[in-house]
């Protein structure tokens, strides 16, 4: 009989990947997230001075804060330490570009980047909404507006608010597209969800979480 040892982790979906841990936490993957990103950005940096700033602050942008966004869904509802770990790149890629000290304050920077801060959650509710918005029954099943739930289960049936699954996988569960997607989207202001175009959506979300992550900004 062939013995099979389990892995701490594993990687899945490609040369960048997602990577696994047994215990559902994601930290392995956010380790090598953070990893990957510094030794590119350090890469970066010796080019700094050769390069015009436009284009240096699209190579960060496509080389870095794309392995911050690949696979971001599967980021919601983490710990906050691991969540400031992912910020700590958008930080120093932000300092690489502007050519800033780490002891410089980084918030105004971020903002006149437009850089969300937590890009994981922050881009998991663009694509939450992105995907209630091409909502079908065929495609997303998982997903049900509250409005298509029975009577008896809903106080008014003229609502844009979807339902939320009760899972009995408390770690794996409540990070579920079914349940994470859904309580993403009831969180958002109603002249948000009620959007009737994608373009509009998008506009007015990324106004909404600009909004939250610098108020300082627009006081």
């Amino acid at each position: 009989m062939e013995v099979v040892t389990p892995s701490a982790s594993v990687r899945n979906l490609g040369n960048i990947g997602i990577y696994f841990d047994a215990d559902r936490s994601m930290r392995c993957h956010v380790q090598k997230t953070v990893a990957n990103c510094f030794t590119v950005l350090l890469q970066l940096r010796s080019i700094r001075r050769s390069v015009p700033t436009s284009m240096y602050h699209t190579l960060v942008v496509a080389l870095v804060l794309s392995r911050l966004d690949y696979g971001n869904a599967v980021l919601v509802g983490l710990p906050a330490y691991l969540y400031n770990r992912l910020q700590s790149v958008l930080n120093a890629a932000a300092r690489s570009i502007a050519g800033l000290r780490r002891s410089d304050h980084i918030t105004d920077t971020l903002a006149s980047f437009h850089w969300l801060k937590d890009e994981g959650p922050g881009a998991y509710s663009v694509q939450a909404g992105d995907s209630h918005l091409s909502f079908t029954e065929t495609s997303l099943p998982d997903l049900r507006r509250l409005s298509d739930m029975p009577p008896r289960r809903l106080r008014s049936s003229l609502t844009d608010q979807l339902h939320v699954r009760q899972s009995q996988y408390s770690v794996v569960g409540d990070r579920s597209f079914a349940e994470s997607g859904a309580r993403l989207w009831n969180s958002l202001p109603h002249d948000i969800v009620a959007s009737d175009t994608l373009s509009r959506f998008r506009r007015e979300l990324e106004t909404f979480l600009f909004r939250q992550s610098y108020p300082s900004t627009l006081s």
